[in-house]
């Protein structure tokens, strides 16, 4: 099967928001995803580097904005 590995990281940076949380004006969120994802977004600098002994990953600006956005194209029902 040929993967889109980008609609992959757009449903995984979506679904971060389910985790998301402000920590003094940072959004993080649970690194609760696959490291190779995780690593691809932050090669996209959706997220600042995921690798470190925290729990949980802090998004850009960037990010953070296209995760909201991309979780209410994928996830909101219309109407």
């Amino acid at each position: 099967m040929d993967l889109d590995l980008d609609r992959i990281d757009d449903a995984v940076l979506a679904l971060l928001q389910l985790t998301a949380f402000d920590d003094h004006g940072a959004v993080r969120a649970w690194k609760n995803q696959p490291w190779d994802v995780l690593d691809r977004l932050h090669e996209k600098g959706m997220l600042a580097n995921p690798r470190g002994k925290a729990k949980s990953v802090i998004l850009t600006q960037d990010g953070a904005a296209l995760s909201q956005e991309l979780f209410r194209r994928l996830f909101s029902r219309s109407g």
